[in-house]
């Protein structure tokens, strides 16, 4: 079977959302609105959380954050760089690269904020993350599933998952922190944690695989062993609506 192509699947049925009949009267001035994108200083993206373990605190990715007729949208990436232009042009913009897919991203959340189809396409702040913790520590327990895995060393949430189930029930994989152990779990690899699949009912992932190209295969490996994917974050806004994927995210803005 051949590997879907998830990014690019999101951006035509963006595409079909712009030429929906109610939209397709404004079309040329929705192509024709500049965009802005730039990557967010750590104090910007997440504010003061009060622990200085978040990767982006570590500098090893970035918010990046589009601004489409004053509404926002955010796409967690590694590449740095911005963009401005028309919307139109973001959709030229090619795939391949890391700065492109977040811009895409970004855009596509804001433009989808601004049509009215999503919410929740900014990160929490200050306290939000350590809330989104407290909420996802009782979320997993009404879940009812023996083992479940987090797709991308997200701290907070990995402490409220082994809070709530005990560290023989997570698995956690990620591709800066793999071999590590974090809250008596060994991480790991992110490209090769087949064994994840194989003994989680539920897989949380985060949504900047999104943008990093893994999401693809990491879709492969859960459709192959029936497991039920859940993503989080505010990066997959958009494309979870698009795409008709799980989404869990409660304090994102």
């Amino acid at each position: 079977m051949a590997r879907r192509d998830l990014l690019q699947e999101a951006k035509s049925r963006f595409i079909a959302e712009l030429e929906a009949p109610k939209n397709v009267c404004c079309r040329v001035n929705l192509l024709d609105e500049v965009v802005i994108s730039r990557p967010l200083s750590a104090a910007e993206a997440i504010g003061d959380t009060g622990r200085d373990d978040f990767p982006i605190l570590r500098g090893k990715e970035v918010l990046m954050q589009a601004l489409y007729k004053g509404f926002v949208g955010q796409a967690f990436c590694a590449a740095k760089g911005g963009f401005r232009g028309t919307l139109g042009e973001v959709l030229e913009l090619p795939l391949a690269g890391g700065r492109e897919r977040a811009a895409l991203i970004a855009t596509m959340n804001a433009v989808l904020r601004y049509l009215g189809k999503v919410e929740g396409t900014v990160h929490c702040k200050d306290d939000g993350p350590r809330r989104c913790a407290a909420t996802m520590a009782d979320w997993i327990k009404e879940q009812d599933v023996e083992k479940v895995g987090l797709v991308g060393l997200q701290p907070a949430l990995l402490e409220a998952l082994v809070s709530a189930l005990g560290p023989e029930r997570v698995m956690v994989s990620d591709l800066a922190e793999a071999g590590s152990v974090r809250c008596r779990v060994r991480i790991l690899d992110g490209m090769k944690a087949e064994e994840m699949f194989e003994s989680c009912q539920l897989i949380l992932i985060t949504g900047s695989t999104l943008a990093n190209g893994t999401i693809d295969s990491l879709m492969g490996a859960a459709l192959s062993q029936n497991c039920r994917t859940v993503f989080y974050g505010s990066t997959i806004a958009g494309a979870a609506y698009l795409l008709g994927l799980e989404r869990w995210c409660p304090c994102s803005n």
